[in-house]
């Protein structure tokens, strides 16, 4: 359930869980995975079967689902801080917004996260809002282990926060942008970035909007032929369709 909810930014909340379950959970990479499932409005929490392909209610719907990055876990009080994007017509942002302390919800995880490759000496994070809780977590992972830039694409500049406190010595780019399809800041950044060469020490991690994430491998990968293991990109969410 929910105990705490506070706002981080025009477009950040963050909220606070607890649950017995939590106290079996482990974190021990950055930029893990968690699912959220929260109830649909007006109705109960339910929770979903899995149908071999994907979770889904009794009535056949596809439920209030979404993958999210778990942070600060703290497994003797069964807690887990996660972040949301507040984005209008959002389902779980929306439930999100109105969510008060005693708020059902359920957590499942955790998935597999980041681990930075054998004599890497710098990082490149690269971006979108969605991913700003795992940039954030790979910051203070690997403070001091390796070099690191970030490059955040951002789509107001209110949305921008503090992540000095992940890492004091990594150098941060943001990026206001309004694409349509979103993403193409980054694109562009990885396109530079690539122009330049990046070294076999360097490795890239990047994670943001689906189609963005797409044309990053094309171009790392087809075009460059870059090795696999020299990059790591997740595709993080899609566009709602009409």
């Amino acid at each position: 359930m929910v105990v705490e909810r506070v706002e981080l930014s025009p477009r950040m909340l963050r909220l606070t869980f607890e649950g017995e379950g939590l106290r079996s959970f482990q974190v021990d990479e950055p930029a893990a995975s968690i699912r959220l499932l929260v109830p649909r409005p007006g109705a109960e929490l339910e929770l979903p079967e899995w149908s071999g392909n994907e979770f889904l209610d009794a009535d056949g719907s596809r439920p209030l689902l979404r993958t999210l990055t778990p942070l600060r876990l703290d497994v003797s009080a069964g807690r887990i801080d996660v972040e949301i994007v507040r984005h209008p017509g959002g389902a779980v942002s929306e439930w999100a917004e109105a969510a008060t302390a005693g708020d059902p919800a359920a957590i499942s995880g955790t998935g597999r996260g980041f681990v930075l490759p054998d004599g890497t000496a710098n990082l490149i994070v690269v971006g979108d809002e969605t991913a700003l809780p795992a940039i954030g977590q790979i910051l203070s992972w690997f403070d001091g282990d390796v070099a690191m830039t970030a490059h955040v694409e951002i789509i107001v500049a209110e949305a921008e926060i503090d992540l000095r406190q992940a890492s004091q010595d990594a150098r941060i780019g943001w990026y206001v942008s309004t694409d349509d399809p979103p993403g193409g800041e980054l694109v562009s950044v990885v396109r530079s970035l690539s122009e330049q060469g990046l070294a076999e020490d360097t490795h890239l991690w990047a994670a943001g909007e689906a189609s963005a994430m797409q044309a990053i491998r094309s171009r790392l990968f087809d075009e460059l032929g870059l090795p696999r293991s020299q990059a790591t990109v997740r595709g993080y969410w899609k566009p709602a369709r009409d």
